[in-house]
């Protein structure tokens, strides 16, 4: 019966011993993945404070660019008054001019509302794959939390195997 006794007590303290070595490595992945997220987390702010930043200069850039193409403009427009010609022609080149201008400062706009869009683009991708990180690291938590035995198998296991060990007696 001592042997029964002694297999009993010794079954149970190595179920509480993997237990207990299952919790700790639970609680590792936990910490590991709490700062896995914080870099996550920062890496996603550095990129669209990055993306952010482009689309701003992009912005100024067009800006430079519109004001540009006006002045360019209203120079032709001044060359053409300035030509002393008269009539028709003034009317068509200075109007010429000004649909020039307007196409210019067109092309300009599309090509912003296109980075404008380009750059909801990248910010969601970067929300994807931040939240994609996110995800397996709870993935991994949950994995490492599953695998603690619960109380109740190990009492179980080792009543089975105590049984198991008084009938081999």
């Amino acid at each position: 019966m001592c042997v029964v006794a002694a297999s009993i007590a010794l079954n149970l303290a190595s179920g509480l011993a993997m237990r207990s070595a299952a919790q700790q490595q639970a609680e590792q992945t936990y910490q590991s993945a709490v700062r896995s997220n914080k870099s996550a987390e920062q890496s996603f702010a550095n990129q669209q404070e990055a993306t952010a930043a482009q689309l701003k200069e992009t912005r100024a850039s067009s800006a430079q660019e519109k004001l540009a193409k006006t002045i360019q403009g209203l120079q032709a427009r001044g060359r053409i008054r300035a030509s002393e010609k008269a009539g028709l022609t003034v009317g068509l080149l200075t109007a010429d001019a000004e649909r020039q201008a307007a196409n210019a400062r067109e092309a300009i706009n599309q090509s912003l509302e296109s980075a404008t869009n380009q750059y909801r683009r990248n910010v969601s991708g970067l929300v994807a794959d931040r939240d994609n990180r996110r995800n397996s690291l709870q993935s991994q938590i949950n994995q490492a939390y599953n695998q603690i035995p619960s109380l109740g198998s190990i009492l179980l296991n080792t009543a089975a195997q105590g049984l198991n060990t008084y009938a081999a007696l």
